[in-house]
């Protein structure tokens, strides 16, 4: 599947939109975007994100401006579970593989492909660094996703579950009550 995608979702949940510039690799992905919200207040942000093999987080770098101020955070990742938030030591996501950026469909995708749970049945229980947003804090997400049918997984976090659709190549098409895809790929 390598090769370049623009995607747009009409990100319901944060009453804004969000565009990726995503280009996949033999089991990475590198991608940079751009996405504005007014819940739970007006803000911007801009990300980065490149991934090492196996679609596993090696580095998001996110920048958020909202009225109190502008906030930058830099994620990396060790490939061997360990993670710093802006050069400090995050210990609370220690063993994840992957980051999820709050109210980010294309942070979805890794744990997807990496596992074929769009195309192949199972059901794997992640743990995530998770960000959330604007404030860009950086906590631990325990998250399941489940094959229910090509290009169908359920997302499952807490109490909070969803019915989420992806295209052959992986990617968020509609993720309800978060985000709806407007452009094809």
């Amino acid at each position: 599947m390598p090769g370049s995608r623009v995607i747009t979702w009409d990100v319901t949940a944060s009453g804004g939109y969000e565009t990726a510039w995503a280009e996949f690799g033999d089991g990475t992905l590198r991608a940079r975007g751009r996405a504005v919200g007014t819940v739970p207040e007006p803000y911007w942000i801009t990300y980065g994100l490149e991934t090492a093999d196996g679609y596993v987080t090696r580095r998001l770098t996110v920048t958020a401006e909202h009225a109190s101020g502008t906030r930058t955070l830099e994620l990396l990742h060790d490939g061997r579970g360990g993670w710093t938030a802006n050069g400090e030591r995050a210990p609370g996501p220690t063993g994840a593989l992957d980051c999820d950026l709050g109210l980010c469909p294309l942070t979805n995708t890794m744990p997807v492909l990496r596992h074929q749970l769009h195309q192949r049945p199972g059901d794997r229980e992640f743990l995530m660094a998770w960000v959330s947003v604007p404030d860009l804090e950086v906590r631990p997400s325990r998250q399941t996703y489940t094959h229910l049918g090509p290009g169908r997984v359920r997302y499952t976090s807490g109490d909070f579950s969803s019915d989420l659709e992806f295209d052959e190549d992986g990617c968020v098409v509609d993720y309800p009550r978060l985000a709806r895809r407007l452009t094809a790929r």
